[in-house]
């Protein structure tokens, strides 16, 4: 199954996607939550719930005609983990980690696909980060088993983790650098975990500013897998339904490039994940 957050008079809408249309599984299926992170929490059966919206007679809504919210709009966590593919390690002058760089995105951060992504007033050292996102199904028990995690997971979905480079260097903690105002891009469809390999592994990801590729890879070149991220974050909190880990980026960053790439107003970056998708987002300078 595929699902995606669109907005229906300025609010987030779940939708389960059907070919190139959406149906709106709250109008399509009452008692739905319109919010996927509610309709995790509450234990709905989703697939069930999108089965039955796709033979109901529901409206069908033209994906491509849809203003996209972040997958999920208020996830309760949002984990991103920083230096998780050797070659950005290196290309960044650091060693391959023996645990994951974890940080902290807020909801603030969070832009749905077509969005654009601000580049502030305060900075032009403005960097893209192709990243596969993964949403939490259920509560995971603390300590769980490396080998139980997966089931775990309801779906990927595709992430920029754009940044702003001289304030991430500000300070040894990476968080004000990569939080600030419609520089996350998340979406802009889930596609649930039994479509694809365990822990989303062989998917090819790239990103591309302006149309030309500017990174390249393989989610198998991930140092830790979402198994072994989740098992390592299960000994220290809970997860839980809606929260989303962020896996890392591949080289090809521009702050690594000779001379550096940053994206400015004008532009438009690109997130592929094969068998997910593409995220999209414009670049625009902040107003005021």
């Amino acid at each position: 199954m595929r699902f995606t957050t669109y907005l229906r008079h300025g609010k987030p809408r779940l939708g389960v996607v059907f070919g190139e249309h959406v149906i709106d599984l709250a109008d399509a299926v009452p008692g739905v939550p319109s919010d996927l992170r509610l309709a995790l929490e509450t234990g709905v059966d989703l697939a069930a719930a999108a089965s039955s919206a796709i033979a109901s007679e529901a409206p069908r809504l033209l994906l491509s005609d849809l203003s996209l919210a972040p997958l999920v709009p208020e996830p309760g966590k949002t984990i991103c983990l920083g230096l998780n593919y050797f070659d950005h390690a290196k290309e960044g002058g650091r060693d391959k980690p023996e645990y994951p760089w974890f940080f902290y995105r807020g909801k603030s951060s969070l832009i749905g696909h077509g969005q654009s992504g601000v580049v502030p007033r305060v900075s032009q050292k403005f960097d893209y980060e192709a990243e596969l996102a993964v949403v939490i199904a259920t509560k995971v028990p603390r300590h769980v088993a490396k080998e139980d995690t997966l089931k775990y997971v309801f779906g990927y979905t595709c992430f920029n983790d754009m940044s702003v480079r001289d304030y991430q260097k500000r300070t040894p903690q990476w968080t004000i650098g990569k939080n600030f105002d419609a520089t996350g891009g998340f979406g802009p469809v889930l596609v649930t975990a039994d479509e694809l390999a365990p822990g989303a592994t062989g998917l090819r990801i790239q990103s591309r500013l302006n149309g030309q590729v500017m990174q390249d890879a393989n989610t198998d070149d991930m140092i830790f897998s979402v198994a072994e991220t989740i098992g390592l974050l299960s000994e220290c909190m809970t997860l839980e339904p809606g929260d989303a880990i962020i896996m890392g980026t591949p080289a090809g960053v521009g702050q690594a490039r000779t001379p550096p790439v940053w994206m400015k107003a004008g532009d438009t970056i690109e997130i592929e994940i094969a068998s997910i998708g593409i995220l999209r987002n414009p670049i625009a300078a902040e107003a005021g």
